[in-house]
């Protein structure tokens, strides 16, 4: 027994001295800011703090009294551990690391109700009732009630986390609670607080998550929460999290010697705007000849929207070269994005220096965009919560509430409004469609991060992109809104086959979509779908960052749900970048799929700008870019293009497209019309074709832009009146 108890001190040290390195929200530079000795010290109050070997511990036989004391003593005990850090990191209910095997119950309400849904932030269906209900709900009311998680090792349990029921329908939650824990699932220690049992206050709400780390850390391979009261009207149900530091064992199956994680050097942590900023200056000072920082706007409260450029020549759109963008972050607290796209210039940076030749490439043949940060205000509103207590929606919106999401103009209905009323529907435009009226007015709802965000695709011709979120597994692709307003529909774009394509690259090299033993993360069994899905046929989504930018620009963009858990815990972030890797670099490489080239006036040789490509038998026409050259993806095959601009001749070229990523070259000559040919052609009663949707959209666009500053002057001018109030 005396070995036994040495073994777990000596394993406590160790594993909670690992702990150290996961803290959440922690500010650290690359160096350590702490010493050493007080982490050891630390760590042996925690040794002396356990007790003797649960194996022989045995719960008092009557303690009304002390269940009556900590009750009185609970809030404040969560009122002291209110802010407080987690020693140990989450064992993985929200993340799914935990398994339903592992998790058990007294009773249930439901099968939609067991235990395997007592997960921290699980989102139930649109029905109640249903096998994917929003919490672990008790099938009977009374106070020997429990839910029970299999460690499947000797843990240092540490804290609880507590949420009620996911429902729009119903209200269930757990005020106050009790913890045990066991070696064996038949005894069972209660978690005491001194000489007492202690008992945590819960939740008030159904969405806010609640801390309670323990009086005392103690190790157990079980842990149990036992609710103690509820909801008045309503019923014992929770969502959990357990915060735990795996003992070493090397005599346990589960044992390993390192955690899962990655071989990258990379910077794994949660970075708060001014650790970003670090970051970036960083990567731009080690690879001073490959990058380039700048910002295309401010958030609400004035934050810069930085981007990060890699490329050869950066600065400067070469011709011939295509533009790739991912952004992240448009929901603030969806933070796997943010740091993975921090991890990816840091990758690039450094593998480009190593002479990895992939990612010289890929570096020499695309200028690359990174955005990690869309919606900075509403991250630094997680951030300051963290990973496991910012909730579900915390951080979600912009500083004046706006969902970015859902702020970009809705031009599908404008387009699928004219195909109703037009005669010939082939003279509908199907691209470079023009903001409406009512987006470019001062009265506009329209967040200055997603003003900022449209002015930077006007001014740089993508070819491709990435939006990336969190919350689920799945990439979806165009179109993001259904027609006439129907929740959800299939709705496909022209080029439906090559959305399709680009989905499955990400997806199916994606270690844990891919994977086909994995969980769902909520009420959506993706896989079924091989982890893909249009939008509009997953929930509708009008004025989408998707739709408006394959209508208004060039640019072919799919969203990315990279994660069931929005805030990853720090821990998870090495294995996360692992998992995505593969996928963040091939989806880059598919922007050199399909035909590109240069259209150029045949007399000067000069490119042509705005001349209209299109693609016989896709209904979706892209433009030439400022110096005349263009890109097309396009999926394998042969295909006939016509090119056209405004006092030129058409011409046709055929067009082969292979099955490697390489674009092919398909260049244009065009021939001026002549003054006798215009003649000829009014005289027969005929018209000159206009590009007048290149006029508009010009138009629209200088209102816009207009009409920013004149809002910002009054959101400045309204804040600096506020701050004068508030002195």
């Amino acid at each position: 027994m005396l070995m036994q108890r040495l073994h777990v001190c000596a394993a406590i040290i160790l594993c909670t001295a690992h702990a150290r390195l996961s803290f959440e929200n922690q500010t650290v530079d690359n160096n350590v800011t702490k010493s050493e000795s007080n982490d050891l010290k630390s760590v042996l109050n925690l040794v002396g703090n356990v007790t003797e070997s649960l194996d022989t511990a045995k719960p008092d036989e009557d303690h009304t009294q002390a269940q009556r004391n900590a009750s009185e003593d609970g809030e404040q005990m969560n009122k002291e551990n209110h802010g407080a850090k987690p020693d140990c990191p989450p064992l993985g209910l929200e993340s799914l690391k935990v398994s339903d095997d592992q998790l058990e119950s007294s009773s249930y309400l439901s099968v939609g109700l067991g235990p395997h849904r007592g997960r921290l932030n699980i989102q139930s269906g649109i029905e109640d009732d249903d096998e994917y209900d929003g919490a672990w709900c008790a099938g009977v009311e009374d106070q020997e009630q429990w839910l029970q998680l299999n460690a499947l090792r000797p843990t240092l349990f540490t804290g609880v986390i507590l949420q009620g029921r996911n429902s729009i329908w119903s209200l269930n939650w757990v005020r106050t609670y009790k913890v045990q824990f066991s070696n064996d699932s038949s005894v069972w220690q209660p978690c005491m607080n001194g000489s007492e049992e202690a008992v945590f206050v819960g939740n008030e709400d159904l969405e806010t998550p609640v801390l309670a780390l323990f009086p005392e850390p103690s190790v157990a391979q079980y842990i149990r929460i036992n609710p103690q009261t509820w909801f008045s009207n309503g019923t014992i149900c929770l969502r959990a999290e357990v915060l735990g530091c795996p003992v070493p064992d090397p005599d346990s199956p589960h044992f390993s010697e390192s955690e899962s994680g990655s071989l990258d050097d990379l910077d794994f942590r949660h970075h708060n705007y001014n650790e970003m900023r670090k970051l970036m200056k960083s990567v731009n000072d080690e690879c001073p000849n490959i990058t380039r920082i700048y910002t295309i706007g401010r958030s609400y409260t004035g934050l810069k929207l930085y981007v990060m450029e890699i490329s050869g020549n950066p600065g400067k759109h070469e011709l011939g070269e295509p533009e790739f963008r991912y952004v992240a972050g448009m929901h603030g607290n969806e933070v796997l994005g943010r740091e993975l796209l921090l991890n990816l210039m840091q990758y690039i940076c450094r593998e480009y220096n190593r002479g990895n030749q992939r990612v010289v490439q890929l570096v020499k043949d695309t200028r690359i965009h990174l955005l990690p940060s869309m919606n900075p205000d509403g991250y630094e509103t997680a951030y300051e919560k963290g990973s496991e207590l910012s909730g579900w929606a915390l951080g979600r919106y912009s500083f004046e509430g706006i969902d970015m999401n859902h702020n970009f103009p809705d031009l599908n209905n404008i387009m699928w409004d004219a195909q109703e009323l037009a005669l010939d529907k082939k003279r509908v435009s199907n691209h470079y469609i023009p903001m409406p009226e009512y987006y470019t007015s001062t009265e506009a709802l329209v967040a200055p991060e997603t003003r900022a965000v449209i002015s930077w695709m006007q001014d740089i011709p993508f070819v491709l992109s990435a939006n990336l979120h969190g919350g689920e597994l799945v990439v979806t692709y165009p179109f993001d809104c259904t027609r006439d307003w129907i929740p959800r529909q299939d709705t496909p774009t022209a080029d439906n086959d090559f959305f399709r394509w680009l989905a499955t690259v990400y997806a199916s090299t994606n270690l844990v979509m891919a994977n086909p033993e994995r969980r769902i993360c909520h009420s959506e069994d993706f896989q079924q779908h091989n982890n893909i899905i249009n939008g509009a046929d997953w929930h509708t989504v009008p004025g989408s960052m998707n739709d408006f930018s394959y209508l208004h620009t060039n640019c072919f963009e799919i969203t990315v749900e990279l994660s069931c858990d929005k805030f990853p815990h720090v821990s998870e972030l090495p294995i996360e970048w692992e998992n995505n890797k593969e996928s963040l670099l091939l989806y880059m490489e598919q922007v050199h799929r399909g035909i590109k080239g240069v259209i150029r006036d045949k007399d000067t040789r000069a490119g042509i700008a705005n001349a209209v490509i299109k693609v016989d038998g896709l209904g979706h026409d892209i433009r030439s870019a400022v110096d005349g050259d263009y890109w097309r993806l396009l999926n394998p095959g042969e295909y006939k293009i016509t090119v056209w601009a405004e006092g030129y001749f058409p011409r046709i070229r055929h067009c082969s497209v292979g099955s490697e990523p390489h674009a092919t070259i398909c260049d244009f000559t065009l021939t001026k019309t002549s003054q006798d040919r215009l003649k000829q052609i009014l005289a027969s009663g005929g018209k000159i074709p206009r590009d007048n949707q290149v006029r508009i959209r010009a138009m629209r666009m200088r209102k816009l832009r207009a009409s920013t500053k004149i809002l910002n002057r009054r959101r400045e001018q309204q804040q600096r009146l506020n701050k004068v109030k508030r002195k």
